[in-house]
């Protein structure tokens, strides 16, 4: 019971000493890679939902979404996919979409408006 903070210390070390210093540099030489975010919905990825109908995207959603789809898209969410495919539209590679004011705000979030701002 008798062991001091000091006493639990090594003196010698084996491995040869490696400093801060050189990690921070070899840091400073490379940019951080950005890794984005990988979306899926119920196990299924961006890329596949992307390609799938509405029909085939109407089994996915729960009772609420595909009783809104069943009874038809009205005017007001499908203008507002028109504009958010138009802002995606004209955006260069790697930029973010201007944003697109809307008051829906029980618009049913498809995969196509993946990556816009709204």
């Amino acid at each position: 019971f008798g062991s001091r903070i000091g006493d639990a210390l090594p003196t010698q070390t084996d491995s040869p000493p490696c400093s801060l210093i050189d990690f921070a540099m070899a840091d400073e030489d490379q940019p951080k890679k950005r890794t984005f975010r990988k979306f899926s919905y119920r196990g299924i990825d961006l890329d596949k939902l992307l390609d799938m109908s509405n029909q085939d995207l109407m089994e996915l959603f729960r009772a609420r979404q595909r009783r809104k789809f069943s009874r038809g898209i009205k005017r007001a969410p499908i203008t507002l996919l028109k504009k958010l495919r138009k802002s995606k539209r004209e955006t260069s590679y790697g930029e973010k979409p201007e944003a697109v004011k809307t008051h829906l705000r029980n618009m049913v979030i498809v995969p196509e408006m993946i990556g816009s701002v709204v």
